[in-house]
């Protein structure tokens, strides 16, 4: 610990923490100490107290209120997941009481075949361990992870995460391959061939997601590479529970969707993948910590190694300069 973050530690109280958090949430002074019940010179104090410890303004003050700087801005998220962090230490403690060892948050989307089976994998490992699990979109479980409310996230690497400031805080610890895949009814007899190229699907009645998705727009490349005009779908839809129902109800139709999706659907009995070809590769899938040079706990390990346990096509793990 260097000299100046000995001093915010020996400085600052949780109540300082706060107070950045609430800060940057709000427009003015005023409403601050509203939310944290304190007079407004209480704040102005506290708040000149921060940026003594700091160094630096964090806020800038006008007649219009207050509002974070970029320093501001950064020194308010690191105390965001902070509290964060002492409000998850006081759940596992809560929860140990209980007899739970250890409790794992995991962020992922509500699709996926691989996590269901590592977190039975880890539990056979550590059968005291608690797993809550959070479903969302990737980029929002991705905040959700940074700001101390999940342990790890497993999703897409899609391109809006990519373009984000957020990959330099991430440690992708496993990555998982991925691919464009159809899907058809196994009572579906017009496409038995072994060997199927997009073209030969073009006339089909095809299942897929919006406009607005990577797999929707791997789908419509797949044929434009092809030479083909994309088929205009008859059912655009999300959500696996309608996709998986409609599959099965109407053997006509194909679906695309992605490996995550695949596996879980095929599983699930009365649906088959069909192998065509070329393939179409789609971002991969990472499970991903922070990235804070802190020890991971047993249980974030063991996860990560039953991730590469239950996933056929894991990629190799990198190496990091603390390997």
């Amino acid at each position: 610990m260097d000299t100046k973050t000995a001093r915010l530690v020996r400085t600052l109280r949780l109540r300082h923490l706060e107070l950045l958090v609430v800060l940057s949430e709000t427009a003015t002074m005023r409403d601050a100490a509203t939310r944290l019940h304190l007079s407004q010179p209480a704040i102005s104090k506290m708040l000149g107290e921060i940026e003594r410890c700091f160094g630096a303004r964090l806020f800038e003050r006008s007649h219009q209120g207050i509002q974070a700087n970029a320093l501001g801005s950064s020194a308010a998220f690191r105390a965001r997941a902070a509290l964060n962090e002492l409000a998850r230490a006081t759940e596992d403690v809560d929860a140990m009481h209980s007899g739970v060892t250890a409790i794992l948050r995991v962020g992922a989307p509500s699709v996926t075949a691989t996590v269901p089976a590592a977190i039975v994998a880890l539990r056979q490992r550590m059968p005291g361990a608690a797993v809550q699990l959070l479903e969302g979109r990737v980029h929002a479980l991705i905040h959700r992870l940074l700001k101390g409310e999940l342990d790890c996230v497993f999703g897409a690497i899609t391109p809006e995460l990519i373009a984000s400031d957020m990959i330099p805080l991430l440690e992708p610890v496993v990555l998982l391959k991925d691919e464009l895949c159809v899907l058809a009814s196994t009572a579906n007899r017009s496409v038995n061939a072994r060997r199927l190229k997009w073209a030969d699907l073009r006339d089909a009645q095809w299942v897929v997601p919006p406009k607005e998705t990577l797999v929707r727009q791997a789908f419509m490349t797949a044929f434009l590479n092809s030479g083909v005009t994309p088929p205009v779908p008859v059912i655009e839809a999300m959500s696996s529970v309608t996709i998986g129902t409609v599959l099965r109800k109407d053997p006509s139709l194909l679906c695309a969707v992605r490996l995550e999706h695949a596996v879980d659907e095929v599983a699930r009995g009365g649906v088959q993948r069909l192998r065509v070809l070329p393939q179409v590769v789609l971002p991969s899938f990472g499970l991903f910590f922070r990235r804070d040079g802190m020890e991971r706990p047993a249980i974030l390990t063991a996860f990560a190694d039953a991730i590469r346990g239950v996933s056929g096509n894991a990629m190799p793990k990198r190496r990091t300069a603390r390997q």
